[in-house]
């Protein structure tokens, strides 16, 4: 058991924050914004709740934070009331957030020069994996700060792994949501065109998706999609986000990414619809509403 404080409880950090109390078992201080969410939290899971990330960080052996961008996190770290402000030297700072690499890396380093370790280690599963503690983490950082976050991380995930260095946990989910956002733009076109072709939805996945076109996108998603059902999931305004951060490291890199940036203007045109809390799968309703 270790001494562990959560930074931000939304969908996705709320219930990690979860995992760690029940399913590992840890001493648990969680940090909210908005500070009755942290009070919900304790109601439900007992722990502790604080009103600034600098007291929630006192005294902890390990620190997570999931909040929403670059400058949230910045805000959590190294502002005037953040966890970098109380951390003790030895301690560790994990990072679930999707953000920049080149955020991972300044943190890190500021991190390090403060006798702190530091992991970036954004998830993939969205809130459904969140919610069953199957998250796939993946993690940059050094590999002795890495070794001792793992066992702590397994409380909400099914799979974590060191991918390199400082920033490459951010790099890899970049690629995550570049494959992804491929893999929603052609099952939401094969959908479309099913419908005009009159076929049966449920009977044709049933046979694709055995096959070389089956992903967790078609298995998971096509139901609702089929139904026109949008209202939950991963949100088109968060996809636009993850994919801005990856369109701006391409830039960086030098990587050739076409597809991303079309379906990002595809995800542009969902928000105009209104669907910006809409699942990422709305990129089928773009198709069928027009």
């Amino acid at each position: 058991m270790a001494k562990v404080a959560f930074l931000g409880l939304g969908v996705m950090g709320y219930p990690m924050a979860g995992h760690l109390k029940a399913k590992g078992g840890h001493d648990l201080t969680v940090y909210n914004r908005t500070f009755a969410k942290a009070e919900a939290w304790v109601a439900q899971h007992g722990g502790t709740a604080a009103r600034t990330p600098k007291e929630a960080a006192a005294g902890q052996d390990f620190v997570f934070a999931c909040v929403g961008n670059d400058d949230d996190l910045r805000a959590v770290t190294i502002g005037s009331e953040g966890a970098f402000q109380a951390m003790a030297k030895g301690s560790v700072f994990v990072d679930n957030t999707t953000a920049s690499a080149d955020v991972a890396r300044e943190l890190q380093q500021k991190a390090k020069a403060l006798g702190i370790g530091f992991v970036d280690a954004p998830v993939s599963g969205g809130q459904a994996g969140a919610e069953n503690g199957v998250l796939t983490v993946m993690c940059g950082g050094e590999e002795a700060d890495f070794a001792r976050a793992e066992p702590v991380i397994m409380a909400f995930a099914r799979a974590c792994r060191r991918l390199g260095g400082p920033g490459a946990g951010q790099l890899a989910k970049m690629v995550n949501q570049i494959c992804i956002a491929g893999l929603v733009q052609g099952l939401s076109e094969g959908l479309h065109f099913a419908r005009k072709a009159g076929l049966d939805i449920e009977q044709l996945v049933d046979v694709i998706s055995k096959g070389a076109a089956g992903s967790w996108q078609m298995e998971n998603r096509h139901k609702t999609m089929n139904q026109d059902k949008f209202d939950f999931g991963f949100a088109v305004d968060w996809m636009r986000k993850d994919l801005s951060i990856c369109l701006a490291e391409a830039r960086r890199n030098g990587a050739t990414l076409p597809v991303t940036a079309l379906v990002d203007q595809f995800y542009g045109e969902v928000q105009t619809m209104g669907g910006g809390r809409w699942d990422t799968s709305s990129l089928f309703a773009r198709l069928e509403r027009k």
